[in-house]
């Protein structure tokens, strides 16, 4: 097999001292810092030399017998992002355990920000989760995406792609961030990861945004690449090295689909277009990566005051009872879908056909 090296023309990002002192200056910008300018200067002294050095993981350990290197040095944020998602998938596999739903709000708008309002998607979020906090015996865990637009500090990092590079460069969970040296941290990700992991249903509320899924619901998506494929076990790539990871996935790469099995609910609104469309790729999305779609009544998409003025948006979603039933529906066919599904009983005929070119 001939050998395939990583592709490397594009110019360097590295920043030079002057430059990385001004943008690290930018974060005490306030007057209320110049006090403590001896200190930002002793600061500065060790960022620099951490970026230098890129210490991407200051903090690590030896990866352990379970790993296919285990001398490997291994971040203990990755680590302890691991052991998160093996609890929560133990909790989610349990017979014992009680169904879960991840209820997901898809927009950015908020009362705490900007816009000094709430989004009608929190609105129909909030319905959905009173019909599964009726349900007796559910758990149910809300995922609130506009709060990375609205909470100091809290991010989801952009994705790198390392997949498209090879797929067994694309680790799971996500060995890119956090990054110290770049000063990418703070990813919520880590966090995120384990609420997919232990569900049994997922229900996704979103309104388009210029056609497409809202940056801070794309974000998300693009960041659970690696649970459709992803390389549980870091160390066989020795972290992050692209020709390895191109021999590895060459040999042959069995793909393997993290959350698999799960059901899932949409509900998609919009003002003027793209309803559809979002639904549609949302769908397909959720399926690529081996969701299940709880029915025709579980994935909708409707337009709140249709070519109206904005200003009476919620207006508009007050007076339209029929799509907060709509959306009561959503709730209620994904309840009765991770009931289906947990008595095994959930009807899945292509389950045990063997993809001809998984990817």
């Amino acid at each position: 097999m001939t050998r395939l090296k990583a592709r490397k023309g594009m110019p360097s990002t590295t920043l030079d001292k002057a430059e990385f002192e001004r943008r690290l200056r930018r974060r005490h910008y306030d007057p209320a810092f110049a006090p403590l300018d001896d200190d930002i200067e002793k600061i500065l002294a060790i960022a620099w030399e951490a970026y230098k050095d890129d210490r991407k993981a200051p903090l690590t350990r030896r990866a352990g017998a379970s790993f296919a290197d285990p001398d490997f040095e291994l971040s203990v944020e990755w680590l302890a992002a691991r052991d998160a998602i093996h609890h929560a998938e133990r909790q989610q596999k349990s017979a014992r355990a009680k169904p879960r739903i991840l209820l997901i709000n898809g927009s950015p708008r908020s009362n705490q920000t900007c816009p000094g309002e709430e989004s009608k998607s929190w609105r129909l979020a909030r319905i959905a989760q009173r019909v599964f906090q009726r349900e007796s015996g559910f758990e149910i865990e809300l995922l609130d995406l506009s709060r990375i637009a609205s909470e100091r500090s809290l991010h989801i990092h952009p994705c790198k792609a390392c997949v498209s590079t090879a797929m067994p460069l694309c680790h799971w969970p996500c060995s890119c961030y956090p990054n110290h040296a770049a000063d990418q941290i703070n990813d919520w990700m880590n966090e995120i990861y384990p609420m997919w992991v232990a569900a049994h249903g997922v229900m996704i509320v979103t309104p388009v945004h210029w056609y497409q899924a809202p940056t801070v619901l794309k974000a998300m998506m693009d960041r659970l690449v690696c649970a459709d494929g992803g390389n549980p076990d870091p160390t066989s790539t020795s972290g992050k090295d692209p020709d390895k990871a191109k021999s590895i996935e060459r040999r042959g790469w069995d793909f393997p689909r993290h959350l698999a099995g799960r059901v899932f609910s949409l509900v998609v609104h919009g003002d003027s277009a793209g309803t559809e469309t979002l639904r549609r790729s949302l769908s397909d999305w959720l399926g690529d990566i081996g969701l299940i779609g709880a029915g025709h009544q579980a994935e909708i998409d409707r337009y709140v005051g249709y070519y109206e003025g904005y200003a009476e948006n919620h207006v508009a979603l007050d007076e339209d009872h029929g799509f907060q039933e709509e959306t009561r529906n959503a709730a209620r066919a994904l309840i009765e879908a991770v009931k289906l599904m947990r008595r095994g009983k959930l009807a899945q005929p292509d389950r045990r056909l063997e993809e001809p070119r998984p990817k």
